[in-house]
């Protein structure tokens, strides 16, 4: 399992990343197995949230019922939580005391006495940077929670924070597939007159201002066409995709999931994919793209196949 570094997380971090929010009705021995496959294969870096489940902190709290962790063994993985929805609403709330009252009950839900990672959970158009900073600051300082990070965020929002925030923003959690890759796309077709690819959208240059500013990019839904509308793996709308696809994980002896997952770590941005299925064998086929790493060629293949423009 390829591993990158996140500033100021002393573990490694791996590039393929287990997403929990699809556990809450699963039983011990279910939530067990699919956290040891993923441990078995170098997955050691768990992706939650305080809305996951049925109420709050459901499946933080599955998780923590059906691990039991020991000291030991909290040790040796990165959990990583988000907080900044309010459920009820929807709508979003990052205020001194939403994050702190959110980060308390994670706590309590996970069993744990830190949080390794904290992410805003999207966007709150009613953010005030110098309260996040507050409580970015008394959670540091308590030992709560040790790197801090955002989701779905745009250049502009993250500087905002930045004005106030002095922790190293670590992570930007996006969407993030092969044929939901505007954040990619975008820079590719830049300056093209009358191409809808090269449009910019909410600040534009999110991967390239990541990468300015040491920020991993955290792809997730790495397998959906779009917004939640169905996976492109296997899917009779894709077919030259999927064609390109199936002829890669032949050639590189894998299954077809892997080569999506590859297609993004191949990038030279920090980028981690976030898995979200709960079946063991997609965790363990997912894995194996972690480590292989396609040619140029290749990557711009699978890159025109799913319908973007390249000049």
């Amino acid at each position: 399992m390829k591993t990158i570094e996140l500033t100021g997380v002393e573990r490694p971090a791996p590039n393929v990343v287990l997403g929990l929010m699809r556990i809450q009705d699963l039983d011990d021995d279910a939530v067990r197995t699919l956290v040891g496959t993923a441990r078995d294969a170098g997955i050691d870096f768990f992706d939650h949230a305080d809305v996951y489940g049925r109420g709050l902190h459901g499946c933080e709290r599955r998780f923590a019922e059906a691990m039991q962790l020991t000291a030991s063994e909290r040790a040796q993985i990165t959990i990583q939580t988000k907080a900044g929805i309010v459920g009820e609403g929807p709508y979003f709330d990052f205020s001194y005391e939403h994050i702190v009252t959110a980060v308390e009950g994670s706590l309590r839900a996970l069993e744990t006495d830190y949080i390794d990672i904290l992410l805003l959970h999207r966007p709150d158009a009613l953010v005030e940077p110098d309260e996040v900073a507050r409580a970015f600051d008394e959670l540091e300082a308590a030992g709560k929670v040790r790197a801090f990070g955002v989701s779905n965020h745009t250049p502009g929002q993250i500087d905002l924070l930045r004005k106030s925030v002095r922790q190293p923003i670590v992570a930007n959690q996006i969407q993030l597939s092969i044929t939901h890759a505007p954040a990619i796309a975008q820079g590719v077709a830049a300056n093209m007159q009358g191409e809808g690819q090269s449009l910019t959208l909410d600040g534009g240059g999110i991967v390239d201002y990541c990468r300015l500013h040491d920020i991993a990019i955290q792809a997730w839904s790495p397998f959906q066409a779009g917004f939640f509308n169905g996976v492109f793996l296997g899917s009779p709308d894709y077919p030259e995709l999927n064609a390109v696809i199936d002829r890669l994980a032949a050639a590189y002896d894998v299954p077809a999931i892997a080569i999506a997952v590859a297609w993004i770590t191949r990038h030279p941005a920090l980028m981690q994919v976030v898995l979200g299925t709960t079946t063991p064998e997609r965790v363990r086929a997912a894995a194996d793209g972690s480590d292989l790493r396609l040619t140029r060629a290749e990557w711009y293949e699978l890159f025109r196949a799913a319908g973007y423009r390249v000049p």
